[in-house]
């Protein structure tokens, strides 16, 4: 299993981005596959999530900014942040849960200017 994650940068306070999250070794709609991030000096917190079955979740503070989907032809999962705040910078993490193990891509750094 593998989890390459991909897409951040810097950016201004209002705009977006699109992280992806490349997939190997399972099928990434068999899964519930999550987003996580860590802002410098604090712990790494859920951003959203989606469900073998479509369903998803997002933290409050994303809810109506980001979106969080998956392509399986390419086996890939994304999320989509927009209205980007300064609040969102943070090192973001995907993760896969299979069989009872959480499995981690290395982070992505997202940097938000005011």
């Amino acid at each position: 299993v593998q989890l390459q994650a991909s897409g951040g940068g810097l950016v201004q306070a209002g705009g977006s981005l699109r992280l992806s999250c490349a997939a190997s070794g399972f099928t990434v709609s068999t899964y519930t596959m999550r987003w996580f991030r860590q802002a410098p000096g604090k712990g790494r917190t859920s951003v959203t999530d989606i469900t073998s079955g479509g369903s998803t979740n997002y933290a409050d503070s994303v809810k109506g900014r980001f979106t969080i989907s998956r392509d399986n032809a390419k086996n890939t999962l994304y999320l989509q942040m927009n209205s980007l705040k300064p609040d969102d910078t943070a090192l973001y993490y995907c993760a896969a849960d299979l069989r009872g193990t959480r499995y981690w891509g290395q982070g992505t750094q997202v940097t938000v200017s005011s």
